[in-house]
């Protein structure tokens, strides 16, 4: 009982975190600014986040129907391309132009879907979406329209997690996530016969 109640006041703690201070609404930010990272819990024992979160937001786009009903996974599967669209753009991705270029151009057909902010913060977008998943995985469900600042998420928490649960087709997210997998699968393979030195690698 005092380990849930801990759990519980961290994870509040981390919706708090999340809201923006007045003020300073995610508009005011400039997108050259922007970073992004997935929190240490976004995939189970030793691996590359990156790469898993390709082939996870690969086969969540292109199989929408299985997750209807299933808002914390569309949660993380959102979070990942909200991840990846500022992740693939870096230096560590040159290999993969193509695809980064895709996700950052279909960035605005899941926030619409979603009723995101055009100018929220992706690492915002993703705590958020986290916590979602973590309030609705552990239990705590009426924690999880709290992680959903209208300030980013303009319909409101609850509105929201409705749409989580029955996302619409993204087509322009899916043919983006498809062509990921399609490139970090190339680099990967093209690392592994030393043939592609420097991409897809730190």
């Amino acid at each position: 009982m005092i380990r849930a109640g801990l759990a519980g006041a961290a994870l509040l703690l981390g919706l708090a975190a999340c809201t923006p201070p007045p003020g300073s609404g995610p508009a005011a930010l400039s997108t050259a600014n922007w970073s992004a990272a997935l929190p240490a819990d976004s995939m189970q024992g030793a691996g590359d986040p990156a790469r898993a979160a390709v082939f996870r937001s690969a086969h969540a786009f292109g199989q929408p129907a299985t997750y209807a009903g299933r808002p914390a996974d569309a949660a993380r599967a959102i979070a990942d391309v909200e991840f990846l669209s500022i992740e693939l753009a870096g230096p560590r991705w040159t290999g993969m132009p193509l695809a980064a270029t895709q996700l950052a151009g279909a960035r605005a057909e899941w926030r619409s879907a979603l009723g995101i902010a055009p100018g929220a913060p992706p690492q915002a977008v993703i705590d958020s979406l986290y916590n979602v998943r973590r309030a609705l995985l552990g239990g705590q469900p009426e924690l999880a329209p709290v992680a959903l600042s209208p300030a980013i998420f303009s319909p409101g928490g609850t509105a929201t997690l409705q749409r989580l649960a029955a996302l619409p087709p993204l087509p322009r997210t899916a043919a983006a996530a498809s062509n990921a997998e399609r490139e970090m699968s190339r680099a990967m393979f093209d690392n592994n016969r030393g043939g592609g030195r420097g991409r897809g690698r730190r």
